[in-house]
């Protein structure tokens, strides 16, 4: 099937596709030219047209490579296929410069060229001039638009071209002056335009060859792991952020960040954390985003909290925590649940891993009670629950001629919750009686119903007036 163009894709390939066409044409008119001229700073102009020729079919290919999507081979994409072809056009052009510098000593040192100026050089080199502006700013604007470094540094080639042309034409018009007005040091000024043209080379190269290593290296661009840095710092959910590191493949980034969270989070609210960094750090470059979650103590946690963690990296359950202070010594009181099939030398081990880390967080004259019960983790069947449904009812329609205020039980509910079983039922009661006997009336029918049924973690009884049952 044919391949499927975004529109930033096409854009990009027609400027690189037109950048090739504008480059043959400059090679063209400048070896004309040189033969026309025997001028040097043409000639370099002319080698310098012919690496951007190259370098603008490099483009063009790097650009076509780059924009295709990440495969089982290339797992972080193509983009870094940019970058190369800019190391490969850094290359070229500090070739070109070493050639022109040599030739220009050369004549300097050596001997004087005849160079033949004419209007039509300065015609022509004009035309190139207005052909390299036009480029520059067609490759300029797509960049942009389209983030591309391989185009950006084709526009920065074609934007200096505009100066180092118009240095040759200086070079030219000093030489035509010379002949005219018989001053002969002013023919030199053909082999001095080379060496500024030579020179903007080099300057270009340097700049391109730094920010193409810098790419190539994963160097960050500047400041832009401090922007992530904070912005990941104040993301909510997140105590600290202890890494970032960031690399660039064409203009897609990617982006690995350590930070910690609070200890006690629940895998999912350490995952909405995650969720929200990710989505703060690709609003603000386009970037694939990795974050990895440290749990870590808050400095201000809670005694609470310390507690449960230190159970939760046991693999332990704990609950009716409590802490006073005793006679100046914190005294901290909870229950621990442990597995049904423990025997109670493996239950005290884990309770006393508990104790002496409770008191390597909070001091070692710290008194702990552990409370030590079954964590219930089997769950009674469905038909369990309907007996002991029924022993309830009976059960508490027994105490009728102990609590003469009672009339009925009926709706009785059994449930597993947490591994705790809870119970629900109504009690039918005279609707003229005070609320304040009622509310003593279900006390005590609770009280009776736990002491009779010790595996029952709570009842809940919903009083209502006999006429209206």
């Amino acid at each position: 099937m044919p391949e499927k163009l975004s529109r930033g894709s096409r854009e990009k390939r027609v400027a690189a596709l037109a950048s090739v066409g504008s480059a043959v044409c400059l090679v063209c008119l400048k070896i004309f030219l040189t033969f026309a001229t025997g001028s040097l700073g043409v000639l370099s102009e002319a080698l310098h047209s012919i690496l951007d020729l190259i370098a603008a079919v490099i483009t063009y290919f790097s650009v076509r490579v780059a924009d295709k999507p990440a495969d089982a081979q290339h797992l972080y994409g193509h983009g870094k296929v940019e970058s190369f072809s800019a190391f490969i056009e850094t290359g070229l052009l500090l070739m070109t410069a070493v050639y022109i510098i040599w030739e220009a000593f050369e004549r300097l040192l050596l001997h004087q060229a005849h160079i033949r100026p004419s209007a039509m050089a300065f015609v022509i080199l004009a035309i190139c001039m207005g052909v390299d502006i036009f480029r520059s700013r067609s490759l300029g604007r797509v960049a942009k638009e389209y983030p591309s470094e391989a185009l950006e540094a084709d526009a920065l080639h074609f934007s200096t071209d505009v100066w180092s042309t118009f240095v040759v034409i200086l070079g030219i018009a000093g030489v035509w002056l010379g002949q005219k007005l018989q001053i002969p040091w002013l023919g030199s000024l053909d082999a001095v335009a080379a060496l500024v043209v030579s020179g903007v080379i080099i300057w270009i190269g340097s700049r391109l060859g730094k920010r193409t290593a810098d790419a190539l290296l994963d160097v960050a661009p500047r400041g832009l792991r401090e922007r992530i840095f904070k912005a990941v710092e104040t993301t909510e959910g997140v105590l600290q952020t202890e890494r970032v590191r960031v690399r660039r493949a064409g203009q897609r980034y990617f982006v690995d960040v350590t930070v910690s969270v609070p200890r006690t989070a629940t895998l999912e609210q350490a995952h909405a954390a995650t969720d929200r960094i990710e989505r703060r750090i690709t609003q603000m470059i386009p970037a694939d985003v990795v974050v990895h979650v440290e749990p870590r103590a808050p400095r201000d946690e809670h005694l609470f909290d310390t507690i449960r963690a230190i159970a939760q990296r046991r693999g332990l359950a704990v609950h009716e925590l409590s802490a006073h202070l005793v006679e100046g010594r914190l005294f901290v009181d909870l229950h621990l649940e442990v597995a049904e099939t423990s025997t109670l030398r493996e239950a005290h081990q884990q309770a006393t891993g508990i104790e002496d880390e409770i008191r390597q967080a909070t001091g070692p004259k710290t008194l702990v009670n552990i409370h030590i019960e079954p964590l219930g983790a089997r769950i009674a069947g469905a038909e369990e629950m309907k007996g002991l449904s029924r022993s309830v009812q009976d059960f508490v329609n027994s105490l009728q001629s102990e609590y003469h205020e009672l009339k009925n039980c009926h709706d009785v509910h059994v449930r597993s919750v947490d591994h705790k079983i809870l119970v629900s039922c109504h009690c039918t009661m005279d609707g003229s009686l005070p609320i304040t006997e009622v509310h003593d009336v279900t006390a005590g029918l609770e009280d009776r119903v736990k002491e009779r049924f010790p595996q029952i973690f709570r009842l809940t009884i919903h009083p209502e007036p006999v006429e209206e049952s």
